[in-house]
């Protein structure tokens, strides 16, 4: 248990049983985990599902995203179909801070492990349900994925606004998922200071399309923000089609002239000061009609530059610049391994391995290598009698 004034560092104590699978509720845990939490991840027989996607693998169930996801973390195998299992996730769950699953309600219920089944068990306990749509509305017991979450949000339709293909697309990332994963691990802290203030648990639902919604409409309301509308929805800025990488002589690179004045200044860098004087764009509101004609001007300039050194010419000049990174080259990019942002450890069964670490930094703790990804039913003999 965790309780107020016991000294112990971040989440050290707290004890949390873990029934989620797959990305939404595995990334709150690992976060939690990260923070010096005790994980105890429930997996029927099988697995969490996530063990055999993204392959490669080098043993099967032990595909990269599930290590990524559940370090520091031990694995219970419980077949909650069996009397004998059941009855150990109640004695877990007696001695547990947080239970946090991805089960539908009726299922949940029909397992004996409803939020009122198991406050009788364990009265301030915080109970987390990572649902795919909140219960308030017609949507609600569906399940969903990240897939599902991003066209219901509208966000499969932004790509078409930057790009004029009119196709709705996904994007290339589990976003949904993760919002959702952040989302809940601070839905669960702010319980845990509420049970530290007044020594009460409670149910907290958290669902996905709600949270990613909440995410993606913070810009894209747009106009909408108003009843009745003064607008088009969607920041005008984030589906601009010019505003994409620009072209150098050997790759790419992105430049945010985000100031409407760095515009010209960024032109004028690049040896077009004749371009960066034109009288139309002397006035804030000449910037803002000419954006288009700005944003051509600065793709046909950079053409003529090496990647490397448009960035130090702009970074010199406090013009935000980076160059495009492929992702296959992220594991060996020069800030992050200068940071320790990696780290390379011996996994006991997967051979040498290249993880992240949490990225927040904090003077007064500094966050231990957490537990490898366990195997499935790794820790089952710390748990069973049998």
């Amino acid at each position: 248990m965790i309780e107020a004034g016991d000294n112990r560092p971040m989440l050290e104590g707290l004890r949390v049983v873990d029934m989620t699978s797959v990305v939404f509720g595995p990334y709150c845990t690992q976060i939690l985990a990260d923070f010096g939490a005790e994980v105890i991840k429930v997996e029927a027989p099988g697995g969490d599902v996530f063990r055999h996607a993204a392959r490669p693998a080098r043993t099967p169930g032990m595909a990269p995203g599930y290590i990524a996801l559940n370090r520091g973390k031990q694995s219970l195998l419980l077949d909650l179909k069996q009397d004998a299992d059941r009855s150990i996730l109640s004695d877990l769950l007696c001695d547990a801070d947080i239970f946090i699953h991805n089960v539908r309600a009726e299922a949940i219920a029909r397992l004996g492990f409803d939020y009122d089944s198991v406050r009788e068990l364990a009265p301030d306990i915080i109970y987390a349900h990572c649902v795919g749509f909140g219960s308030g509305g017609p949507y609600a017991g569906l399940q969903a994925y990240d897939d599902v979450i991003q066209a219901a949000s509208g966000t499969a339709t932004l790509l078409p606004r930057a790009d004029g293909d009119a196709r709705p697309r996904y994007l290339p990332s589990l976003i949904a998922d993760k919002v959702a994963g952040l989302h809940a691990a601070y839905a669960v802290m702010g319980a845990v200071i509420h049970r530290l203030r007044t020594g009460a648990g409670q149910h907290v639902e958290i669902p996905m399309f709600e949270a990613f919604s909440s995410f993606m409409l913070k810009e894209h309301l747009g106009g909408n923000t108003f009843d009745p509308p003064v607008g088009d929805a969607c920041y005008a800025r984030q589906v601009d089609p010019h505003r994409q990488p620009f072209p150098t002589r050997d790759g790419h690179v992105s430049i945010v002239p985000y100031r409407l004045d760095h515009f010209t200044k960024v032109i004028a860098l690049m040896g077009d000061e004749a371009f960066a004087r034109e009288e139309r764009f002397a006035t804030l509101e000449g910037l803002i009609a000419g954006q288009a004609d700005l944003y051509t001007r600065i793709a046909e300039l950079t053409a003529g530059f090496a990647t490397d050194e448009l960035v130090a010419l702009m970074h010199a000049n406090a013009i935000p610049a980076m160059p495009v990174r492929d992702m296959a080259d992220m594991a060996q990019e020069p800030h992050l391994e200068a940071g320790g942002f990696f780290m390379r450890r011996e996994h006991p069964t997967e051979g040498t391995l290249v993880e992240m670490r949490e990225p927040s930094r904090f003077s007064g703790w500094d966050a231990p290598d957490p537990a490898p990804a366990p195997l499935l039913g790794e820790h089952d003999r710390a748990y069973r009698n049998d």
